[in-house]
C-alpha cells in the first residue's frame, strides 16, 4: 500500500495554539476556521494547521469531486450515505450561493473535512469498533496512519479517489474480497440464483430428478459454465443420443464437490440437507457475509510481521508465514459454541514438550468431576492425580466426591494427555494455547469445533521445530518428546501470532469459500456495520 507518509511531523500543540492564537485578529473566514479549530479536537487542529488555516471547501468542484468520489467506498462494503454526501451539496449550495456570514462557512469547512478524515478512517481501520461487539477482543486495532498533509494537498487538487486507493488496504486477501464483492453483486444484479425446492431425498450422483436442472443452473451462476451441458453420452453401436439434462452426472457431482468443499462440508458429491442450505443462501446473504468480512480485514491486515502464525478459527485452519516467504499450513480444531476460542494477537515464547495438564476450572466442573462420580476408575485410566491447592498428593478414596472442595486434577505427562506431547504458548488473558492431541480423528471432520477454547493443530511436533528452527534456537523436538520428561523450551525470538474469525476465505485462485459462522457473530456485526453514522 501506497502509505501518506511524507515525513511531516505534526506540530506541537504549543506551537498549534500559537498558529490558532495568530489567527484571531485575521478577518473573514479563515481567522473564523482558526478559532472553530482550535476546538474541534487534535486532527482537525492539525489539518488546518499544515494549510496555515486557509478553507479546504469554498469550491464547488471541489465538493462536487468529493461526493462522487465517496461513491466508490461502496466497493469495499461500506455505506457512501454514512459519510453525508446529500448534505455536503446542499450545505454547499445554501452557505455560498445565499451569502452566509463567515462563521457559517467556518462550520461547514470543518463539518467536510470531517466527513473526509471519518471515510478514509473506516477504509482504513474499519468502520466498527471490535471490542464493542465483543467484549474479550484482545487484538489492538491501531490508528489510521496516512499524512494530513497529503490529505490536505489531495482536496486542493481535487485527488479524492487517487486518495481513497492509496488509503484502501493493500494487502492480497482484503483485494480478492474486494473483487469477490464486486463479482457477487453482479450476479445480484442479473437476477441471483435459482433456489431450490425442499426435498425429502438427498440427491445422489446418478439420480434421474427434475431438480438437476436447477441444480445445474444453481452451480452454473457462480462460474460452473461447463454445467450448461450435460456429459455426453455414446451409446454401444456408436449411436449418438441427447443426454437426459435430468440426470446427475459426473460433471454435475464433480461440482457438488467443489461447492461442498468451499463450505466446509463433507465433499460426499450428495445433495442433503446441509448441502442444500448451504446453496439456497440468497446472493443477497453472501454479499454481506463478504462486506463483513472485508471489515474483520481492515481491523486486522495491518502493521503485520514479516512472519507470523495466524489461526483462522471459522475456517479451521492454521497458517504458518515463515521467514522465507514459504507458507506451511494444517488443520485444526477449535472452541464449540459454548466454549469460544477467542480472537487476539500475541507473540509464542516457548514450547512445552510433554506437558502435564492442569485440567481448568469448568472442564473439571462441567467434564470431568460427573464422568468420578459414576467411575471413579476414571482417575486411573486417564492418569490423573488428585492434588491439594500446594501441590500435595491426596488420596482418591478419602475425596468427597459430591463435593470435592478446593482441589488439583492434574493429568500425567504422556500420549494420553488431552495436551498431546506437546503445547505451544503464548502470553493471553484467555489461557489458551496451541497443542498436540491424542483425538487424531478429528482432524478428518469438515467442521471441526470440538475443543473447549484451545487450539488442537495437525503435525503440531513439525510446526515446533519449524518455529524454533526459524528463531535460531536450536532445538530437536523429537528428541525431546522421547527423553519423556516435561520440559519448557524458549524461543530464542519471541513468533507473533494472530488468532481471528473469518467467516469468508479467499483462496490462492480468488475463489470464495463460505464458511459456517459456528460463534454467531456475523449478525451483530452486519448490524453494526449497516447502522446509519451519527457525526
Amino acid at each position: 500500500m501506497l502509505m501518506l507518509l511524507l515525513g511531516l511531523a505534526p506540530l506541537a500543540w504549543a506551537e498549534q495554539g500559537e498558529a490558532a492564537r495568530a489567527w484571531e485578529d485575521e478577518p473573514g473566514v479563515v481567522g473564523e476556521l482558526a478559532r472553530q479549530a482550535a476546538s474541534d479536537g487534535a486532527r482537525i487542529q492539525d489539518f488546518y494547521a499544515r494549510r496555515d488555516y486557509r478553507p479546504a471547501w469554498q469550491d464547488a468542484d471541489t465538493v462536487a469531486a468529493f461526493t462522487s468520489a465517496l461513491h466508490t467506498l461502496e466497493s469495499d462494503g461500506l455505506h457512501p450515505q454514512d459519510y453525508r454526501p446529500d448534505e455536503l451539496r446542499n450545505r454547499h449550495r445554501a452557505v455560498y450561493d445565499y451569502g452566509s456570514d463567515v462563521e457559517a462557512q467556518a462550520q461547514y469547512d470543518l463539518f467536510a473535512t470531517r466527513q473526509l478524515l471519518t471515510a478514509l478512517d473506516h477504509l482504513q481501520r474499519g468502520k466498527v469498533d471490535p471490542e464493542a461487539l465483543d467484549t474479550g477482543w484482545e487484538v489492538p486495532v491501531s490508528p489510521p496512519d496516512f499524512s494530513l498533509a497529503a490529505v490536505s494537498g489531495a482536496v486542493d487538487q481535487q485527488r479524492f479517489e487517487a486518495l481513497i486507493g492509496e488509503v484502501r488496504p493493500d494487502f492480497v486477501p482484503y483485494q480478492r474480497l474486494r473483487s469477490g464483492l464486486a463479482r457477487y453483486r453482479n450476479i445480484e444484479k442479473l437476477g441471483g440464483w435459482p433456489r431450490l425446492p425442499e426435498r425429502e431425498q438427498a440427491l445422489r450422483p446418478g439420480d434421474v430428478d427434475e431438480d438437476v436442472p436447477l441444480l445445474r443452473e444453481r452451480l452454473a451462476v457462480i462460474g460452473e459454465l461447463e454445467l450448461l451441458i450435460a456429459d455426453n453420452d455414446i451409446f454401444p453401436g456408436g449411436e449418438f443420443e441427447a443426454p437426459d439434462p435430468r440426470r446427475y452426472d459426473a460433471s454435475l457431482e464433480a461440482a457438488v464437490k467443489r461447492f461442498q468443499r468451499q463450505h466446509l462440508l463433507d465433499p460426499d458429491g450428495i445433495v442433503g440437507r446441509q448441502t442444500l442450505a448451504a446453496l439456497n443462501v440468497p446472493v443477497e446473504r453472501r454479499i454481506d457475509q463478504i462486506r463483513l468480512n472485508m471489515e474483520r480485514a481492515r481491523w486486522l491486515l495491518h502493521g503485520l510481521p514479516a512472519s507470523f502464525v495466524l489461526v483462522d478459527i471459522a475456517g479451521y485452519r492454521l497458517s504458518y508465514y515463515r521467514p522465507d516467504g514459504q507458507i506451511w499450513r494444517s488443520r485444526i480444531v477449535v472452541g464449540r459454541p459454548y466454549r469460544r476460542t477467542p480472537s487476539l494477537r500475541s507473540e509464542i515464547t516457548h514450547l512445552t514438550v510433554n506437558p502435564t495438564w492442569t485440567i481448568p476450572p469448568t472442564i473439571k466442573r462441567e467434564d470431568v468431576l460427573p464422568k468420578v462420580r459414576q467411575d471413579l476408575g476414571y482417575l486411573w485410566r486417564e492418569r490423573i492425580q488428585v492434588l491439594s491447592p500446594s501441590g500435595a498428593p491426596l488420596d482418591p478414596w478419602e475425596i468427597d466426591w459430591g463435593s470435592p472442595g478446593n482441589i488439583v486434577l492434574r493429568q500425567a505427562p504422556g500420549p494420553q494427555n488431552a495436551l498431546g506431547q506437546l503445547v505451544i504458548r503464548f502470553p493471553n488473558e484467555h489461557m489458551v494455547y496451541l497443542h498436540d492431541t491424542p483425538a487424531q480423528n478429528l482432524f478428518s471432520r469438515e467442521q471441526r469445533a470440538f475443543s473447549s477454547g484451545c487450539i488442537r493443530v495437525q503435525n503440531i511436533r513439525e510446526l515446533g521445530q519449524l518455529l524454533l528452527d526459524d528463531t535460531d534456537s536450536g532445538h530437536d523436538v523429537e528428541r525431546r518428546v522421547e527423553n519423556d520428561e516435561t520440559q519448557n523450551v524458549r524461543l530464542a525470538h519471541r513468533m507473533p501470532i494472530i488468532i481471528h474469525y473469518w467467516t469468508v476465505n479467499p483462496g490462492d485462485d480468488g475463489e470464495l469459500s463460505f464458511r459456517p459462522d459456528i460463534y454467531e457473530r456475523d449478525d451483530a456485526l452486519l448490524r453494526a456495520l449497516d447502522r446509519p453514522l451519527t457525526l
